[in-house]
């Protein structure tokens, strides 16, 4: 790749250098060397018993993680050697304070060298680890530390560490719950005196992971050192990880994706990376694009759909995008983490095909915490494939011969990663066959131990080895293509309507974005249940948004052949999960309490 000089979006210069990734600014201390792509060290695809042993033999290479600013400014490089020195002094602090092995540590997960050290010093000190959220998802300091002191009282740890800056929050959620804490600064100033630690063993309890949809009623999910070796082996081998591959990433560390596929895999696979904080690439989401450009090396970067998505958008004002970014290297541009629209994805190719991106190198994904990540992979170079299916082969309704055939583009999410077997079910839990569609189950050493003290949970989900996964697909050709969450289906009349259907069908309507708007069904005056509406609305004028409301309940009648509640909201209403995925559960539950009020249509 030719080196580049771009500007970013406040004239920043910023170009590219032989060692992977720099910051060209002249403020940056010309001693930051970024870690490396290769080194002489041979690559291990996360052959190991546990996860110690990965960390332990990541330091020996040159490798290591690479924080930037909002402005994409390298500011510190921390090699896997370092990190190790630092989590195994965090190991023998975490002792000195009492800290035994399968007790819980709980840290929330801000990306940077601290977390790292101290998620690797208490697997080393055979605790477990226990990420969890920032308070940027949870839309006010009240409702982040209620849910901070749910998942606490949930995972029940010995000590909270968390960043000095959320000191108030964080001593709040503790008093509710009763444990330590402490801001990591301070805890970084104790002593380290020398001490044994324990050996892990394969089967030992690595870390617990909250899945994203854990908020009122949290469900840490255990993993095993051997379920998170093997699933970071089959996913590195799935996606053909190898020499001069770079990873870039802004997702956050409390999600499996970021924490799993971003980091533990990073360290087990030998990769160096490049980081952005979340709220960073928030605010300046082509940071993102800026750093893919700069890396001299194959890389492999990972994301939702809306993160494309606000790419797109970003963009699409702009003429200088061959001149700014060479996303020519760009091998695997993972999606994951939510229902995959291949139209957003055709809006990316479109926006950033100048610029060297090659629709091929979209790399669609199936995952969840409870599998530690990663059940499905499509494999490299295959890019995104879709299948029209007909609407009454997704509702189980009768054709309606009145009305012309509708069909979704529903998402080839890859073949199982290695040692991964999955099924399509019926209700009765028989094997479908290709192209029938059924819950999606599935088996393998990197399936989940347990959900953590609930013992009724995992008897729902774990059958003879085999986890119920809790959505809708179908298999073809032993691909695996994902329709929905079963639990999100509406069910009027005996037909059903996944709720993505009637969302995407309001997105096309002008002046709507991505996660505008939720649908779900609530009961009616007449006791029958009836499809609900909630769009975030941004037009003040009370005609306009009478007229904007009439639209909506049109275009979800041309769908669902029925009349349905539209409630229009104020805009950043509607909640999310701590992934940034929109939670339809919460939002009706928010909706039916009175928590969410709609606008007045008449002021």
């Amino acid at each position: 790749m030719t080196a580049k000089s771009q500007n970013d979006a406040d004239g920043q210069t910023i170009a590219g250098t032989s060692t992977g990734i720099a910051s060209g600014h002249a403020s940056a201390p010309a001693a930051l060397v970024p870690t490396p792509n290769d080194c002489p060290l041979p690559r291990r695809r996360s052959d190991f018993p546990t996860f110690n042993d990965a960390v332990d033999y990541a330091a020996r290479s040159a490798k290591g993680m690479n924080f930037h600013d909002m402005r994409g400014t390298l500011e510190r490089v921390y090699t896997f050697a370092e990190m190790r020195d630092d989590a195994l002094a965090s190991a023998r602090r975490l002792v000195a304070a009492g800290i035994r092995p399968r007790d819980r540590v709980a840290m929330v997960a801000e990306t940077g060298p601290e977390f790292a050290a101290l998620f690797c010093g208490a697997v080393y000190a055979g605790a477990w680890p226990v990420p969890l959220p920032l308070p940027t998802t949870f839309g006010g300091k009240e409702g982040y530390i209620e849910q901070l002191a749910i998942q606490l009282q949930s995972c029940d740890p010995k000590m909270l560490l968390y960043p000095a800056e959320i000191a108030d929050m964080a001593d709040a959620a503790v008093k509710r719950q009763g444990c330590e804490g402490v801001d990591w600064e301070s805890f970084a100033q104790e002593d380290a005196p020398a001490c044994d630690l324990p050996e892990a063993r394969p089967g030992d309890i690595c870390y617990l992971q909250y899945s994203s949809g854990s908020t009122r009623f949290p469900t840490g999910v255990a993993v095993t050192h051997e379920a998170l070796l093997n699933n970071l082996a089959g996913h590195a081998e799935a996606t053909d990880a190898g020499k001069d591959d770079r990873v870039v990433s802004w997702l956050p560390w409390y999600h499996d994706m970021g924490l799993v596929g971003c980091f533990l895999s990073l360290i087990a696979n030998q990769m160096s990376v490049d980081y952005l904080k979340t709220e960073h690439f928030a605010r300046r989401p082509l940071a993102w694009l800026d750093l893919i450009s700069r890396n001299k090396g194959n890389t492999l970067s990972y994301s939702p759909t809306f993160g494309y998505d606000i790419c797109a958008r970003r963009i699409s004002s702009q003429s200088n995008v061959a001149e700014r970014f060479d996303l020519s290297r760009w091998r695997t541009a993972g999606n994951g983490a939510d229902m995959i629209r291949p139209d957003v994805m055709q809006n990316f190719v479109n926006a950033f095909a100048p610029a060297g991106f090659r629709a091929k190198a979209f790399t669609p994904s199936y995952g969840l915490a409870e599998a530690t990540l990663a059940v499905t992979v499509m494999p490299p170079g295959e890019g995104i494939k879709v299948e029209l299916v007909a609407e009454e082969k997704l509702s189980g309704a009768p054709r309606n011969l009145s009305r012309p055939a509708r069909y979704r583009a529903i998402v080839n999410c890859g073949k199982p990663v290695k040692d991964m077997a999955v099924e399509i079910r019926g209700e009765k839990g028989t094997k479908r066959a290709d192209h029938q569609i059924g819950k999606v189950w599935c088996r393998g050493p990197s399936v989940m131990h347990s959900y953590f003290r609930d013992e009724d949970a995992t008897r729902d989900c774990l059958v003879d080895g085999w986890l119920d996964t809790g959505d809708m697909g179908y298999m073809a050709d032993d691909y695996l293509f994902i329709v929905g969450r079963a639990k999100d289906m509406i069910i009027i009349n005996g037909k059903n309507h996944w709720p993505q259907d009637i969302e995407w069908a309001v997105e096309q309507l002008p002046g709507f974005n991505h996660g505008d708007i939720a649908a779900f069904s609530i009961e009616a005056d007449n006791g029958e249940e009836s499809p609900a509406v909630l769009v975030h609305c941004r037009v003040s004028d009370p005609d306009e948004r009478l007229k904007l409301r009439e639209q909506i309940r049109d275009k979800v009648r041309s769908i669902t052949g029925m009349n349905c509640v539209v409630e229009l909201v104020p805009p950043r209403t509607l909640p999310r999960t701590s992934s940034g995925k929109l939670s339809r559960a919460k939002a009706k539950r928010m909706y039916l309490a009175g928590e969410i009020q709609p606008l007045d249509l008449a002021a």
